[in-house]
């Protein structure tokens, strides 16, 4: 017995025939929007790790800050 992939269920709770068609090897008609979902998508994945990283580095320059303010009073 194949085993059913999530994304597959809601492919099927979406529309059955076009989890059907899917099933059968047919390719929809949608090819454009979803290659521009898809390069949206990964857009979207590089600039949220660009933003984690920029997150880390400001996390890191204020404990440096903090470190050095504390070395200073402590002078």
């Amino acid at each position: 017995m194949r085993t059913l992939r999530a994304s597959e269920l809601g492919s099927f709770l979406f529309c059955q025939r076009a989890w059907w068609y899917q099933r059968q090897g047919v390719a929809g008609q949608n090819q454009a929007e979803l290659a521009n979902g898809t390069a949206f998508h990964a857009g979207h994945a590089r600039s949220t790790k660009q933003a984690l990283v920029l997150k880390r580095a400001a996390l890191f320059l204020i404990i440096l800050a903090a470190a050095l303010a504390a070395l200073q009073l402590l002078r």
